[in-house]
């Protein structure tokens, strides 16, 4: 029980910060432990370090092994309008991710 409530409020606290949480007071109904923070929640970089740490302080979470460069990698950017960017393979990060580290107490993904 104590873990379906970790989730429940895991979840809940991504939600609120995706923006459309105030309009749709059902919304965190449509995401589960699988969605993505990159396309499903769609969270940018400085929403992410804002959420990590709100979260450590909420979970009491050790999020020293969480480097949010590995997630939201440096983009290559070009002026030049014929120029495309090189493809950036992005970390994959879900909401689970959340969820299971704050059941361990520590970030457990490197």
């Amino acid at each position: 029980m104590v873990n379906d409530d970790i989730e429940k409020r895991v979840i809940e606290m991504i939600t609120v910060r995706s923006g459309v949480y105030i309009f749709r007071k059902k919304k965190y109904d449509t995401y589960t432990k699988e969605s993505s923070i990159h396309f499903d929640v769609r969270l940018d970089q400085d929403d992410v370090e804002e959420l990590v740490d709100e979260y450590s302080k909420e979970f009491n979470v050790d999020m020293s092994d969480f480097h949010l460069e590995k997630y939201y990698p440096p983009v290559n950017f070009s002026w030049n309008p014929f120029k495309k960017p090189e493809p950036v393979d992005i970390q994959e990060l879900t909401i689970d991710m959340f969820i299971q580290s704050a059941k361990a107490g520590r970030w457990l993904y490197n």
